[in-house]
């Protein structure tokens, strides 16, 4: 390894994604030392010498039975401290989905502004950049970190996968709600270059109040054609479904359910396997470990990010453009 390559640590607990990401880079993952003591508490320390070297931290930040987001997020934190006390040049936290980033204002009287917490945290250790993917609300990401930060999208990657799908067939982009609008617009815009062909835009009406979702009204033309609901994530799946529902009472012939993060919690499964879906599409930056095995053969798809993520390490290593990453579709990043 010359001294100009990555220094990558992956605190996964499934350590294939990391694993993915080091050989898209041509490297191995670093080696550490974690210690689990009887009380609950936890150190962690790199086993190889960090001194002036650029070094990547993965931690994607979704709960799961054995670590909450709390507890991934804290040994992140301490992971990245003790990097930054073994004199490392930088640290860049690569987290692919990131926690708390749907708490970005608020909603009821002196509520908490979470993502902004979470901000300083990262900053209070020394972090020099962070690097996601598909925030639920990307100025609100930029805004609260005073540290660098890069944000990936994967539109990309969805259109190459559904292409073949829509050589023969119309399409439409719908947007669940009024606030992803502008990444539905993103996505359509880049589906009818691929195509060739223009592409129309609709968007469901929506309202949340203590939890509970309303809104029915369906704007934009789907009738006839295949319709793609695109979003940052699926949770229960319920807003999917209502946007689904609506596509399918306004004449739509597929419906496809895409988005980056399937958190898929709750009765999700339930809601995924409704016979108005055709089909769902997600990536591994959450493993679909809460769906059940026969369901998640039967319905859904899922994507690799690691090629995009490992090219995106490479270009911030050597002062590469992400923008010229995330804009062109043919990069070898994108062949998953």
């Amino acid at each position: 390894m010359t001294g100009n390559e990555p220094l990558l640590f992956s605190l996964q607990p499934h350590t294939q994604y990391g694993e993915k990401i080091a050989a898209a880079l041509g490297i191995a993952l670093c080696d550490y030392e974690d210690r689990r003591f009887e009380d609950g508490e936890h150190k962690a320390r790199p086993l190889v010498s960090v001194r002036g070297r650029d070094v990547y931290v993965l931690q994607s930040l979704y709960g799961e039975p054995r670590e909450s987001p709390d507890d991934k997020l804290c040994r992140l934190l301490f992971f990245i401290g003790t990097l930054k006390d073994a004199a490392a040049a930088s640290v860049t936290a690569v987290v692919p989905y990131l926690a708390y980033a749907r708490k970005d204002r608020r909603t009821q009287a002196r509520d908490p502004i979470t993502i902004q917490y979470v901000a300083r945290l990262f900053e209070a250790v020394g972090t020099d950049r962070i690097v996601t993917l598909e925030v639920h609300n990307l100025a609100a990401y930029q805004n609260a970190f005073r540290c660098r930060t890069e944000h990936l999208d994967c539109r990309h990657l969805f259109i190459r996968h559904l292409l073949p799908l829509l050589v023969e067939t119309g399409a439409a982009v719908v947007s669940p709600d009024a606030g992803g609008v502008k990444r539905a617009e993103l996505f359509r815009t880049a589906l009818a270059a691929a195509l060739g062909r223009p592409i129309p835009l609709a968007f469901m009406e929506k309202q949340r109040a203590l939890g509970v979702v309303s809104g029915e009204l369906l704007t934009g033309d789907v009738a006839g054609r295949a319709a793609i609901i695109i979003d940052d994530l699926i949770s229960t799946g319920t807003t999917m479904l209502r946007a689904a529902r609506a596509c399918r009472n306004a004449g739509a012939g597929a419906v496809y359910a895409v988005a980056t993060h399937g958190l898929f919690v709750g009765d999700a499964g339930r809601v995924l396997d409704d016979p108005l879906f055709d089909a769902v599409v997600v990536t591994d930056t959450v493993p679909a470990f809460r769906l059940p095995e026969d369901l998640v053969r039967r319905k859904l798809t899922v994507l690799s990010t690691a090629p995009l993520v490992g090219e995106a390490i490479r270009r911030i290593n050597a002062n590469g453009s992400i923008i010229e990453l995330l804009s062109d579709p043919a990069l070898p990043a994108f062949d998953v």
